[in-house]
């Protein structure tokens, strides 16, 4: 018996559906075969279809609709169902399928070659219509058990009927463990309320909820879960509630952590005020006496001295612990500023005239070093509503920074304008060491040390408080505080108070 050979081209051709090869390139799905129904689903002569980008082909609307699941089908490697086409009548010739099954079609190295799409008979008979059911209801059921999360499934009174496999797995319970019970038993008790309001809620007027409940384990031990609810209503009136349960376990003891551990740093802050305050009291004290015994000392109130050699350590003595005082009050009011108890005693200020009293009282530090300040003030300044005590060390802080980095024989500018905002603003600009630009940033923290004083004189020596301190009393007051400033030129600071304040 002489061998047949089967055309395979004849049977495409001739196939009594729809159906066409549809090859992935370069980011594009087109077409790459056709057989003859096709060319009347597409209804445009072979030549125009081969080769040609589907999207062309079959509009913006059905493409989007397709292409997904042709997606899918490409890099699943799975068959896929798809329903029909939303604007195919309006769009495509007179042949309307019913949908498309769609299969990959491998090549020798297991890869996609094409996806095979064949069109379903349109039909109005009662098996089209039962594959249709039965395919939503195998995608349902893929998706009930493929969800990473929780999923139950309530009748009206309550009892579990259905439950995934997720379920299953996150909490241990077993479907003979859960089917036919009553969901509240699995609910810890101060938690029966709300569940019941929510089952309460679907039998009234099918309503949704979302919260969080605690449910058992089957080990015993408790999850957190955050759930939503829904209803499903099917034939003959049956009524059913879906809730999903997502496990926060974790998430809730990672937020109990972080709270036990604010907690714990809220604590430790306390502490270091009222170690702070204590400090300040039981150190000021002690030292009034010294500065004030040595002071007396110095200036031989009660009589000269009868070595001269002690009027050099006494005076040693008041300046360290006048030093050590500024220290000290700098902390103390660092800490005051950070746990905001420092409030604004604001009065009507002339900004002019404070500047000239400070420049007047930090004379004798600047003739010292033969530094000079030159001061510009602009007339008709209007007054500022601030805390005289804040400006004042706001501006101290900042012109004995300037004094302390400025070379002998500098000149220092304190300068007061009107910006065209209305804004007021005060500068203080020296020529003397200056910052690095990398360190700029660790300056404006608090105890930032920019100078290391191994290579530079005690002069230079402090808290690293001064500029944070002067950046934080601006800002106390609603102002800006902006430094610029460039290694071994100088540094300039901004500080302005809006228009707000000159009312």
């Amino acid at each position: 018996m002489a061998e047949k050979i089967i055309d395979h081209k004849a049977l495409f051709d001739q196939m009594p559906v729809i159906r066409f090869l549809v090859e992935y390139y370069n980011d594009s799905l087109s077409v790459s075969a056709v057989n003859k129904l096709g060319l009347t689903f597409f209804d445009k002569p072979e030549e125009k279809i081969i080769g040609q980008p589907l999207k062309d082909l079959i509009g913006e609307e059905n493409y989007h609709y397709l292409s997904e699941s042709l997606m899918v089908c490409l890099q699943k490697k799975m068959a896929v169902t798809i329903p029909a086409l939303p604007a195919l009548p309006d769009l495509l010739g007179e042949v309307h399928p019913s949908g498309f099954w769609v299969n990959p079609v491998y090549n020798q190295d297991n890869e996609v070659m094409y996806l095979d799409v064949i069109g379903q008979p349109s039909a109005t008979d009662v098996s089209v219509v039962e594959r249709e059911r039965d395919d939503a209801l195998s995608l349902l059921t893929s998706i009930f058990n493929a969800s990473d999360v929780g999923i139950l499934v309530f009748d009206k009174k309550r009892h579990v009927v259905k439950m995934n496999d997720s379920f299953e797995r996150i909490f241990g319970w077993d479907r003979k463990d859960m089917l036919g019970k009553d969901f509240i038993d699995f609910v810890t008790e101060d938690e029966h309320q709300l569940a019941q309001q929510s089952f309460e809620g679907f039998l009234k007027d099918d309503s949704n909820h979302s919260g969080e409940v605690k449910i058992f384990r089957k080990d015993g031990t408790i999850a957190n879960t955050i759930f939503t609810t829904a209803s499903l209503k099917l034939s003959h009136g049956r009524r059913f509630q879906v809730t999903t349960l997502f496990d926060i376990t974790k998430r809730k003891q990672m937020e109990l952590s972080l709270r036990v551990a604010k907690d714990q740093a809220d604590a430790a802050n306390n502490a270091k005020s009222v170690f702070l305050a204590n400090m300040s009291h039981e150190l000021r004290t002690p030292l009034n006496a010294i500065i004030g015994f040595s002071e007396m000392m110095v200036n031989e109130s009660f009589g000269p001295l009868a070595n001269k050699k002690y009027h050099e350590y006494l005076n040693d003595v008041f300046m360290s612990a006048t030093h050590l005082l500024e220290i000290i009050n700098e902390v103390l009011d660092m800490s005051k500023i950070e746990s905001g108890k420092i409030e604004l005693d604001e009065r009507k200020i002339d900004l002019n005239t404070l500047l000239q009293t400070l420049t007047r009282i930090m004379s004798s530090r600047t003739l010292k070093s033969d530094i000079s300040i030159e001061e510009i003030y602009q007339e008709d300044l209007p007054k500022i509503y601030a805390d005289p005590r804040l400006l004042r060390q706001i501006f101290i802080n900042l012109i004995t920074n300037s004094i302390k980095y400025s070379v002998d024989g500098g000149v220092i500018t304190l300068q007061t304008r009107l910006s065209e905002k209305g804004e007021i603003e005060v500068v203080v600009a020296d020529h003397g060491m200056g910052i690095p630009s990398d360190r700029i940033k660790d300056a404006m923290e608090p105890f930032g040390q920019i100078h290391d004083p191994s290579t530079h004189s005690e002069i230079y020596q402090g808290t690293g408080l001064g500029l944070p301190l002067a950046k934080a009393m601006v800002e106390m007051h609603g102002g800006v505080f902006a430094l610029q400033s460039v290694e071994g030129e100088g540094t300039t600071i901004t500080v302005s108070f809006s228009k707000a304040r000159t009312r």
